[in-house]
């Protein structure tokens, strides 16, 4: 039997409250708060208790997928990812750096959200970047 634990920050929302996950034999069990973290202190919202739910879903995304004329397939992450980029640096060269938008989300953590800011406005050079929480 292979028994750990994962301390980890909460995906659902800015806060980053503190949760154990365990892992029994690559299975990831229901979430644990974690008593010691200055922000949650041992507890946990509705939506952190669940946040465990989407990562054994059969309906997930494990694989990138690029759109292709006759629908998807299945790439490496490397190879979507510079896709990605490629697309992104093309849009802004032939439009211009406002031509593209970025948006941030309340599951990621504030670092997560500082970097992708950081992200359009020093690497693509714009200043369009959203967030839901604002809405």
């Amino acid at each position: 039997m292979d028994y750990r634990t994962v301390l980890t920050t909460c995906p659902y929302c800015g806060s980053g409250c503190g949760m154990y996950l365990p892992v029994l034999n690559g299975k990831l069990g229901e979430p644990i708060p974690a008593k010691t973290h200055p922000l949650s202190q041992g507890r946990l919202c509705i939506k952190g208790w669940s946040a465990h739910e989407h990562v054994a879903s059969h309906d997930r995304l494990t694989k990138p997928l690029v759109k292709t004329g006759s629908g998807f397939k299945e790439t490496t992450w490397d190879e979507a990812l510079d896709l990605v980029v490629t697309r992104l640096l093309e849009l802004r060269d032939r439009h211009g750096p406002d031509s593209l938008a970025f948006l941030v989300s309340a599951k990621c953590t504030n670092e997560e959200n500082y970097l992708q800011q950081k992200l359009a406005r020093a690497v693509f050079g714009t200043n369009n970047v959203d967030h839901c929480a604002r809405l």
